[in-house]
């Protein structure tokens, strides 16, 4: 049974950990204060509590944020695997995947974080290991910088902060901007009618682009990615992130496709006292590659208590 807020494709999904995630997919109304005043903001999430005799011991809930133009989908082989000793928590961020985008605010990493912080003390009530992905690392970063006390500790994985961001999108027309967020569906759409045009082709690429192109109908989606863009993204992040003093974990793809890999390196040098482990066989997603090792990674560095 499907979510009555998610987009009717999602009936095409046939990948069965995307379709236990989409049957865990809930959205809630959180009230979240902004200098304006409180905005209401109908958040996706999927949390999941795991029996009391199997969880670790005072165990810090896991907070999965999504990249840029994703969804809390991109999790679906890893949350499973990370429920079985850890309260597990994932969240469309404001602007983005399933959660809804308020036209009146503007999507930035100001309002992200607000929007994140409500979340965070509303809903979980007390720091997390904050686990962000691509664009999602560069919001776990910034999140901690803002509130370092509701973060226990930090896991990274191909993060954007050195690179990746969007430093020249405040000066672009908005033409110009509406046509890179054309783009952004055009190709995904463009492969994936490729994709069903061909003999034999694997069912397993067939879900990961359909999963990728979920969210992309969603109400306000061009409007969101437009509002983000226009505001630079986490272009001022990298001055920053050697004060990061939260434990971290970087995990990297050894075959990052869309950052490459020299901020893997950048990341272990800036925050004093990391850990970085490369993922073998995987790309610019290692917990959509290689979920298991990522999961082994990141559930030894909890255990360890973020050290």
């Amino acid at each position: 049974m499907k979510a009555d807020f998610l987009p009717p494709s999602v009936v095409d999904i046939q990948d069965k950990d995307a379709i236990a995630l989409i049957q865990q997919l809930q959205r809630r109304v959180i009230q979240v204060p902004f200098e304006r005043g409180t905005t209401p903001i109908a958040t996706a999430y999927v949390h999941h509590s795991p029996a009391q005799s199997a969880s670790q011991p005072n165990a810090a809930p896991i907070l999965l944020l999504p990249g840029f133009d994703s969804s809390l989908l991109e999790f679906r082989g890893l949350l499973p695997l990370l429920t079985t000793q850890h309260e597990t928590w994932t969240v469309d961020l404001f602007g983005s995947g399933f959660t809804e985008y308020v036209p009146t605010l503007p999507v930035n990493p100001q309002t992200i974080r607000q929007h994140l912080f409500s979340v965070v003390e509303t809903w979980i009530g007390q720091p997390v290991i904050l686990v962000g992905a691509s664009l999602g690392g560069a919001v776990a970063i910034d999140f901690a910088l803002n509130y370092p006390n509701w973060v226990r500790s930090l896991v990274l994985i191909d993060s954007v902060g050195f690179s990746g961001s969007f430093p020249v999108g405040q000066f672009l027309p908005h033409p110009l901007i509406e046509l890179g967020a054309n783009w952004l569906h055009f190709r995904k759409q463009a492969a994936l009618t490729a994709a069903l045009a061909l003999p034999m082709i694997d069912p397993m690429l067939l879900d990961a682009l359909r999963c990728s192109l979920l969210h992309q109908e969603m109400p306000g989606w061009k409007g969101a990615i437009a509002s983000f863009t226009q505001s630079g993204g986490y272009a001022n992040l990298r001055s920053r992130i050697a004060q990061v003093n939260h434990p971290t974990l970087i995990l990297w793809g050894e075959a990052d496709d869309v950052l490459g890999t020299d901020d893997a390196t950048k990341f272990e040098q800036s925050i004093s006292g990391s850990q970085l482990i490369w993922i073998l066989k995987a790309s610019h997603v290692p917990h959509y590659d290689q979920p298991q090792s990522v999961a082994a990674h990141l559930l030894t560095f909890a255990r360890r208590g973020g050290h």
